[in-house]
């Protein structure tokens, strides 16, 4: 998403600088995640672990990249659905 978002948004290819900190730090949040593979979608989660300006970062790129994620990776867009449409395991 943060590739889409810009690409189109700011003309990066490769990221700007900007993106390119916001990628580094959203790798390094899902390495460090407690839940591993059963992550789940983020306003689901019940740990918050962006910092409060990191968190709006990426949500302006959810919701600039997410509506357009369908025409630049359809098969990860149906997946992401699929998988927010699961029931959460307690």
């Amino acid at each position: 998403m943060i590739d889409v978002y810009c690409r189109q948004q700011h003309g990066g290819n490769p990221l700007c600088e900007e993106c390119a900190q916001l990628w580094d730090y959203a790798k390094e949040r899902l390495a460090r995640c407690p839940f591993g593979d059963e992550k789940p979608t983020c306003q689901n989660c019940p740990v918050h672990c962006y910092k409060p300006e990191m968190r709006q970062r990426i949500r302006e790129v959810m919701r600039y990249a997410g509506p357009r994620m369908i025409w630049h990776h359809p098969v990860m867009a149906i997946r992401h659905l699929i998988h927010n449409r699961r029931p959460r395991r307690s």
